[in-house]
């Protein structure tokens, strides 16, 4: 595998290959693509039961749906989801690695907790699992440039069509 600059991933964008609804040319780095927040997150609703930790465990039946029309309160140690504006669409010959900006794991937020990798051949948003691991409360926005996908090609081809494949929404 190897990590696409920004020459190749402009070409990828021209044939088709690499695909992001919306579009934004100015989010093209020199080797990742800047991401953004979309409206909604989901907040993990707090105390109660142990969750089981299990093959079926399903984070919606423990988190509840928020609108991010105002900036959101993340506590310090919270872990909430978001996710991004952009559909992202990779040809089966491309996958992807969601990546944290810098400008803001220095100040505590950390964009994915285990889940960066992004399979190839899908075409959805992709979830953030987003944690303040600071000892500040941060307010999370909607729009902003969140995060970054650094793509890679992949020696063969495959399409992920696991549980998440089609996420449109929390």
């Amino acid at each position: 595998m190897s990590v696409l600059t920004r020459d190749a991933l402009l070409a990828e964008i021209a044939r088709g290959a690499l695909v992001l609804e919306p579009y934004d040319p100015t989010a093209v780095g020199p080797a990742s693509i800047d991401l953004t927040l979309g409206d909604e997150i989901r907040v993990l609703e707090p105390g109660g039961d142990p969750i089981p930790i299990r093959d079926d465990a399903d984070f919606r039946l423990y988190t509840r749906k928020a609108s991010l029309a105002r900036p959101y309160v993340l506590a310090p140690g919270e872990t909430i989801h978001g996710i991004t504006r952009e559909r992202i669409t990779l040809s089966p010959s491309l996958c992807g690695l969601l990546e944290g900006r810098s400008r803001f794991a220095r100040l505590g937020l950390m964009i994915h907790v285990t889940s960066a990798f992004v399979q190839p051949g899908v075409s959805n948003r992709q979830v953030l699992e987003m944690s303040n691991v600071s000892g500040h409360p941060l307010e999370i926005h909607a729009g902003v440039r969140i995060c970054q996908l650094v793509v890679l090609r992949a020696e063969g081809s495959a399409v992920y069509t696991g549980r998440f494949s089609r996420q449109e929404s929390l």
